[in-house]
């Protein structure tokens, strides 16, 4: 008999693709999957399994329309469509997000409030976004608004606050743009400071609406925690943490490491990096936003060293002229978090052929029931080459 998904809007929503198959199963899967793409390179260890395969998603978003019959409702898009499936409790995401946006869904009508339609340009909200900072139990609340104007807006924050004190900060942020994205770029901090605080593997994150942060916080730890063994640092070793967005990985190695350049092009993630470095009182990390590229090769201009390399590239892996750079710069060692094998595969063929032996391979599941899965690899130079 096929194992039975306990999700009744599964197949219409299409965000889970394993759901025929029990959690062990997809483990299963996930690993004759990686085998298959990155054996060719070496022993592939077992996959370790997420920490919480259920309710594991920190950061929850909904979309909200109305219906031809005039009910307002909120969930997630259909996939490949913008229909709205309508979701009152989903078996990935924090519970605690999902029922605040239940809440914030039943306090419309009661505000006279709208939702609004992206056809038509008008309405009022838009979606509402839920970040919950697992290890501090800090709960944000964004409301992506399609107007600035917002009727009783203290009240409704008021309303909202008495049936979840749990919550922290809420914002209200405007988007009132054709757009897919979620976030528009204007906002207003309602209540609170306007972001929440984590804690992972004993440093403190500040997280805003549009950090980048991992959604699953027991996977993360394990994601982060094989990196940095992966990485073998010791206190004289210089570190180079590329692709490094809000460069968590990087402020996690400072405790041991020497030294820790963090390289991001992205300059709102850089200046996150620098703040939360400064809430950790991190003095031996330099923060650089540039072209990770044109840095290292810089770097090697320079006759300068670096003893291990730390890349954290999309889902489209890493460019001829990044790996190039690496190769060129010549670490000992080089550590891959890969969050796409099929990438990984393609440019660890590239690193093989330029000098580097592929030592260790370790998949993470950090998304249970879906087709992803995360990897990292270590990388170690050859000598000669």
């Amino acid at each position: 008999m096929a194992y039975q998904f306990p999700c009744p809007v599964a197949k219409k929503c299409g965000g889970c693709q394993l759901t025929n198959l029990s959690y062990e199963e997809q483990l299963s899967f996930k690993q004759a999957k990686v085998i298959r793409l990155l054996g060719k390179f070496g022993r592939v260890s077992e996959i370790l399994p997420s920490p919480s395969p259920f309710h594991y998603r920190n950061k929850v978003q909904a979309a909200f329309g109305t219906t031809r019959s005039g009910e307002i409702i909120s969930g997630v898009y259909q996939s490949s469509t913008h229909n709205i499936v309508k979701v009152n409790s989903c078996l990935l995401e924090n519970k605690t997000a999902d029922a605040i946006i239940v809440t914030v869904r039943s306090l419309l009508r009661s505000f006279k409030l709208s939702a609004y339609n992206d056809k038509t340009g008008r309405g009022f909200l838009r979606h509402v976004l839920v970040k919950t900072a697992v290890g501090t139990g800090e709960v944000m609340v964004v409301l992506v608004t399609g107007t600035r104007e917002f009727k009783s807006k203290n009240d409704f924050c008021r309303a909202l606050l008495e049936k979840h004190p749990e919550i922290t900060t809420i914002i209200q942020n405007v988007n009132n743009r054709f757009t897919s994205l979620v976030l528009g770029e204007e906002q207003t901090v309602l209540f609170g400071s306007g972001y929440i605080t984590d804690e992972l593997l004993g440093k403190k994150f500040m997280i805003s609406p549009r950090s980048f942060y991992q959604i699953n916080y027991g996977g993360t730890k394990l994601l982060y925690s094989k990196a940095l063994e992966f990485a073998d640092l010791h206190s004289g070793d210089r570190v180079i943490d590329v692709y490094a967005g809000v460069g968590t990985i990087g402020m996690l190695a400072s405790g041991t490491a020497g030294e820790v350049l963090s390289v991001e092009l992205n300059a709102d993630a850089v200046a996150d990096a620098r703040r939360n470095a400064k809430l950790n009182g991190i003095q031996n990390m330099r923060f650089v936003c540039a072209d990770a590229t044109e840095f290292l090769l810089g770097m090697a201009a320079e006759h300068e060293k670096a003893d291990v390399v730390i890349m954290d590239p999309p889902r489209a892996g890493s460019t001829v002229p990044f790996m190039k750079s690496v190769c060129t710069l010549a670490p000992e060692r080089v550590v891959y978090v890969s969050c796409n094998p099929e990438t990984l595969a393609r440019d660890l063929h590239y690193f093989v052929q330029h000098g580097y032996k592929v030592k260790k391979i370790q998949p993470v599941d950090m998304f249970p029931h879906t087709q992803h899965v995360e990897t990292v690899c270590l990388m170690s130079r050859v000598e000669g080459k």
